[in-house]
């Protein structure tokens, strides 16, 4: 696999993703409220198998469009998103989904960068 998979930081269009999602769990003025905090806070890691059972949320097939995009955009070299978490019971996985999918079945142990408020 190559050496990095990660980008050092998330990509623009990865916060209003996030918002998004995040205004279907939360009052739109406390989606906002997260999103910044997501925004300024550090990167840190966490392994694709920890997110996944902290979300509560199923292993997606490998042959999703999007996790297989991903699979395919590391195989090629492409640098991934890191990924954007809400602490939570359970864990809001507001962006990167498919992207923590694709890395659990490269392996589950790998360490996927978050954004974690």
């Amino acid at each position: 696999m190559p050496a990095p998979v990660w980008k050092s930081n998330p990509e623009a269009h990865d916060f209003p993703a996030a918002l998004d999602y995040l205004e279907l769990a939360l009052e739109p003025e406390a989606a906002q409220r997260v999103v910044e905090r997501l925004r300024d806070t550090q990167t840190v890691v966490k392994k694709a198998k920890d997110i996944l059972r902290a979300s509560g949320l199923p292993l997606l097939p490998q042959d999703n469009v999007h996790v297989s995009e991903n699979i395919a955009k590391v195989g090629r070299g492409k640098k991934l998103s890191p990924v954007l978490l809400v602490r939570g019971q359970p864990l809001l996985i507001a962006d990167g989904y498919h992207r923590v999918c694709a890395i659990y079945y490269l392996s589950e142990d790998l360490e996927v960068p978050c954004r974690l408020a």
